[in-house]
């Protein structure tokens, strides 16, 4: 899985998200091909290539029908070597994305969370778009409702209703599809000061939305001299929802780097958001949470343990509760509804508890991004009062599916590779059951055949 690292030293906003994607080497008519999915009207793209205190970079803009003449998609030959797509790249220059001070944040074109909803919903966007972009709207959504005393279903939209609002979500989690839904970290997310004028009424910077979002998500924010907004709503949604992390970036080989570009020159700063996209260093950093002992000491006390390994690595979250009052139905309900919404693993283990009861310990395993959603899960869908949380960082196999013949049927097999060596295979369960019913045999005898003839053909 490859890494992509926002540097967000000049804020963040939708456009500038979608500006460095483009510049990493999504393909900006692909992108176009896959909006139109959504049947949103009164809208065409503009992509160009600019610069921003010497510095080139792609700048996305979403133009209303209503504001200009010529509705089409503009693609300008690409005029710099860190375009790496088929068309150059670029970030829109809307009414969040100029981030000027006391800038306006209103639009007339408005639209409440379920219109939303159902945009996205019914389109012909793969599923995990439709996913991702819903779940980015929501964070806005229950954050407007904290602030204006109203439930997230009864949030009337005005910025982010807005269609090249729509747009930015939207492209933001196409683009990030197209570059194969890498693993996603950030630094820590710098803001400017002054105000801004919203639809309902002038605010210091951050802006209400911004400030909600970042902390409902814990995620820190610091201000800068810089006398201009710097990071949208839509920006912070955008982060709250993909970056795992932030913090300095560690360990990280940039293999392409992409430059989104906001309106405006700011006054201390380039208006410019950098992308980095490479792989993690296996060597590893500092803050490593696996022992204190250092890579090349591991390799004089065992040989075989080498720095070079070409497993993937990643972080999850554990969470934790124990439970003596529960019972099992509400267990097995539990399980399958948070495996249901995209847990890793979950399962219960028998312990004792206080006063010799017996009891079970609930675990959950979940991308890091998703801990506080798992975790509100368990504290409403149990008996929990707390939840215990860990960060804690995985070594997996590099995997790979292949079919395999038996003499019951085709057989799909599960390959863990290290260095190009299989050092583990498995029949897939759900494949061995269809062959198994289909030949009318013991399931049994399948998943023996498909072992047999996996490892047959490895040699």
């Amino acid at each position: 899985m490859k890494t992509l690292y926002f540097d967000i030293f000049s804020g963040i906003s939708g456009d500038m998200f979608i500006g460095a994607l483009i510049d990493l080497g999504v393909d900006a008519r692909k992108l176009e091909r896959e909006l139109a999915k959504l049947k949103l009207d009164g809208y065409h793209l503009h992509v160009s290539r600019q610069e921003r205190q010497g510095i080139a970079g792609v700048k996305f803009d979403v133009h209303l029908a209503h504001e200009h003449e010529h509705e089409h998609a503009h693609y300008p030959e690409p005029a710099h070597e860190h375009c790496h797509g088929e068309a150059p790249c670029g970030a829109m220059h809307l009414h969040e994305h100029e981030h000027g001070q006391e800038h306006d944040h209103h639009h007339d074109d408005s639209r409440n969370f379920a219109d939303i909803k159902k945009l996205i919903s019914k389109s012909k966007l793969s599923p995990w778009v439709k996913k991702k972009s819903l779940a980015v709207f929501q964070r806005i959504a229950d954050a407007e409702g904290k602030i204006h005393g109203k439930p997230a279903s009864e949030v009337h939209f005005h910025e982010v209703g807005a269609v090249d609002s729509i747009v930015d979500i939207v492209g933001a989690c196409v683009g990030l599809e197209m570059l194969g839904k890498p693993r996603v970290l950030a630094a820590p997310v710098t803001e400017g000061t002054g105000w801004i004028r919203c639809a309902h009424g002038r605010f210091p910077i951050p802006a209400p939305a911004t400030l909600a979002i970042l902390g409902a998500r814990r995620i820190p924010i610091t201000q800068c001299d810089e006398p201009n907004e710097l990071v949208t709503p839509t920006g912070a949604a955008l982060l709250a929802e993909f970056a795992e992390e932030f913090g300095v970036m560690s360990g990280i080989v940039a293999e392409r780097i992409g430059f989104g570009l906001g309106t405006r020159e700011n006054k201390t700063r380039p208006n410019v958001l950098r992308a980095v996209l490479g792989a993690e260093s296996k060597v590893q950093s500092p803050k490593s949470k696996i022992g204190a002992t250092s890579p090349s000491r591991l390799s004089t006390l065992n040989p075989q343990l080498s720095t070079a390994a070409d497993w993937e690595t990643d972080r999850v979250a554990v969470l934790e509760t124990n439970l003596d009052d529960v019972s099992g139905e509400i267990l097995g309900a539990f399980i399958e509804r948070a495996l249901a919404t995209g847990a890793l693993d979950v399962f219960h283990t028998p312990i004792q508890m206080k006063k010799n009861r017996p009891g079970v310990l609930l675990t959950v395993l979940c991308a890091e991004a998703d801990a506080d959603k798992f975790s509100e899960m368990m504290l409403r869908e149990t008996s929990a009062f707390g939840v215990r949380r860990t960060i804690t960082e995985r070594r997996k196999l590099r995997r790979e599916f292949v079919t395999v013949k038996t003499k019951f049927g085709n057989v799909t097999m599960k390959l863990g590779k290290l260095n190009g060596e299989i050092v583990q295979a498995a029949p897939e369960f759900e494949s061995c059951k269809q062959v198994a019913a289909k030949a009318k045999v013991p399931l049994k005898r399948v998943l023996e055949e498909a072992l047999r003839a996996a490892k047959f053909s490895a040699c």
